[in-house]
């Protein structure tokens, strides 16, 4: 899980009873003890499209709506956000992490032969 600076010392005890990862920017009043594999550091400096995409959901496409009546309403609401989210033309994407192979990797490619 990717989070903000803010929430670390709480939730980072929690998760870890879950067997949960939260990654998160160090704060310059933190011990620097936390090493992150390439593709946790790739997707975390990548985080900032995360909150754009929540940003339009919550504030363009009205998601969080918080008086709702039954579960059921929730649920539609939710659901109607997704689906008109999709049909954006403009919407922040990350791309996937470049997989690296390794030197002794061996990568096979099968056409389908008729």
């Amino acid at each position: 899980l990717y989070g903000d600076k803010g929430y670390i010392t709480a939730l980072k005890e929690e998760f870890a009873e879950r067997n949960l990862h939260l990654i998160t920017k160090l704060r310059a009043n933190m011990k620097k003890n936390q090493v992150l594999t390439e593709p946790q550091a790739y997707y975390l400096r990548h985080r900032g499209l995360i909150e754009t995409a929540f940003d339009v959901l919550k504030n363009q496409l009205n998601i969080e709506h918080s008086r709702h009546r039954s579960p059921k309403n929730f649920l539609i609401n939710l659901l109607a956000g997704l689906i008109a989210y999709t049909f954006l033309e403009k919407t922040p994407n990350i791309k996937a992490y470049p997989q690296k192979l390794e030197d002794k990797q061996i990568v096979f490619i099968q056409e389908n032969v008729k």
